[in-house]
């Protein structure tokens, strides 16, 4: 690791991610002052979700995973040609497999939608909307695949800006999709929302050429050869298929989620998107730094038998996940009215709306600590090529999300006025629970419960693998966590207190408060981990 250590490396990916996540919440204000939480948008969330899921099985998930380490192997034991041959290899069955795909998934796009959204009802106007932005969409999963693999090569190679920074893309042409091609589609007779996915359809090609010319520069711009043979490739593809699996959990369980909350009240889906979107930046801008910068690393450690660096490396994510999660947990649920107020609720947009993301953002922030856990968790298996372990952990993640989703969302129907009163009348159970306000945050307390369970049977297994030795100090690292922690509640509580009734300000005094809100918090935080003795240099890692 270059000078700086894993945590100006993660710096490095986190500064260019921010400004991913700044130009992200701009993209969703646009979406709330534009559409609101309607119909279409619930269409377009969806038909969206399914190509992101795509997304992140390969820039967070398992082709990444058993990529980055197979790469990391050649990059120790062969010469610049054998692993520019294993890139092109790659690079051209990759293609051929999501080529394929994409074919088949625009071809059944409307069988597609029933599997995904049974909650819409095939032949309304909102499932047709759906579908036809979904074979408009689905490409995009194509072209973020490739640029996913291009952004795996750079993190090999210690360039971790430009992958970082290329979603920023796909903000900007959101943005204008929304903005300027949006109020132009009805003068043409099409849906506006439409404009949106085309958009996604641009940003995935914007994203993988914007990265080609970092590629260039090291030599390694693929000529794409079908490898099917290659022993690079076959292994690979051998790491992947459990890996498709076990890493991708979370997406998973947020597809499944999603397609429930098509029975809710009109508006869940957009609820729960837009919950997902505020989690996204602690996880974005952290997570996803922290396990993109630790997986090369532990891959090389392993690949050079260094068993000490390796558990450093380990010991050191675990420590930044929970000095950062900790905060990020307590502030997200604290502070769920007034973000979602200052942030979104501007437009059609409305009070109610929310209150409706408040109720699922408080739910499912308390699985932020263990989201971030997983980050590193999991690499800790997949950079020592053990695929299965994984996906033991994934599979009762998500037995426990779906027994947890429907236990929580029979109690919202027979313990709640509008779901008895439904009942009384004879309407059956999806009915009732399309009457049901706030059912949709049954939905992200069930995601929080699995993530919880996912990460804390990894760390056991990893405790049982004996691969990961606790370095010293974290007794009293707990200590100052803890006491910081405090200090930022009992600061955001009182500025609560002392300013209610956020949604009912001009947008100016909700903006000025919530800085004031946050940056008070956040200054606690740092000033009593400060007093305490903890040091960026104690975080650099090794």
């Amino acid at each position: 690791m270059s000078k700086g250590g894993l945590l100006r490396s993660s710096v490095v990916f986190s500064a260019m991610t921010f400004i991913s996540r700044v130009t992200g919440l701009i993209r969703d204000q646009v979406y709330a002052w534009q559409f609101g939480a309607s119909p279409a948008m619930d269409a377009f969330f969806i038909a969206f979700r399914i190509p992101n899921f795509m997304r992140r099985l390969s820039a967070e998930g398992s082709f990444s995973m058993a990529f980055v380490p197979v790469l990391a192997e050649y990059k120790e034991t062969h010469d610049h040609a054998a692993v520019k041959e294993l890139i092109d290899r790659v690079t051209g069955t990759l293609t051929a497999a999501l080529v394929v795909l994409t074919a088949v998934v625009v071809l059944a796009a409307p069988w597609v939608m029933g599997v995904f959204a049974p909650g819409f009802a095939p032949g309304s106007e909102q499932y047709r909307l759906a579908t036809q932005m979904l074979q408009i969409t689905f490409p995009y999963a194509l072209f973020i695949s490739l640029a996913s693999l291009v952004g795996g090569v750079l993190n090999s190679y210690e360039k971790f800006a430009v992958p970082a920074l290329s979603p920023v893309l796909l903000n900007i042409s959101m943005i204008a999709a929304a903005a300027a091609a949006a109020p132009l589609m009805r003068p043409f007779g099409a849906e506006p929302v439409l404009a949106l996915a085309w958009g996604v359809f641009f940003a995935g090609v914007l994203q993988l050429v914007f990265q080609l010319p970092a590629l260039a520069k090291l030599g390694l711009l693929p000529r794409p050869r079908w490898g099917w043979q290659h022993s690079g490739v076959r292994k690979i593809l051998k790491l992947m298929v459990p890996t498709l699996f076990g890493s991708s959990v979370a997406q998973l369980n947020l597809l499944l989620n999603t397609a429930l909350a098509s029975f809710l009240i009109v508006g869940s889906v957009s609820w729960l998107y837009l919950t997902d979107r505020l989690l996204e930046f602690p996880l974005g801008m952290f997570g996803v730094a922290i396990g993109t910068v630790i997986l090369p690393h532990l891959s090389k450690r392993h690949a050079a038998t260094d068993s000490e660096g390796y558990s450093k490396a380990l010991d050191w994510g675990f420590r930044l996940c929970l000095l950062i999660g900790i905060p990020a947990c307590l502030g997200l649920v604290l502070c769920a009215e007034a973000l979602i107020a200052a942030l979104f609720q501007y437009g059609r947009l409305t009070p109610q709306d929310t209150q409706m993301i408040r109720l699922s953002l408080m739910a499912q922030s308390t699985a932020v600590p263990a989201f971030l856990l997983v980050k590193v968790l999991a690499p800790a298996f997949y950079s020592r090529q053990d695929t299965k372990t994984p996906v033991k952990s994934a599979v009762v993640s998500v037995a426990v999300n779906l027994i947890s989703t429907v236990v929580l969302l029979l109690l919202a129907v027979y313990f709640t006025d509008a779901g008895r009163a439904a009942l009384a009348r004879g309407a059956g159970l999806t009915q009732a629970l399309g009457e049901v306000p706030g059912a949709h945050a049954c939905l992200a307390l069930a995601i929080a419960i699995a993530g919880w369970t996912n990460a804390l049977q990894l760390a056991w297994y990893l405790r049982r693998a004996r691969v990961y030795r606790r370095q010293p100090g974290w007794g009293r690292f707990l200590r100052q966590i803890g006491v910081a922690s405090l200090g930022l509640s009992a600061v955001v509580l009182f500025l609560l207190w002392l300013w209610p009734g956020w949604t009912g300000w001009p947008w100016w005094e909700r903006a000025w408060k919530l800085a004031a809100v946050v940056g008070a918090g956040g200054a606690a935080y740092g000033a009593l981990l400060w007093l305490q003795g903890i040091r960026p240099r104690d975080l650099r890692g090794h």
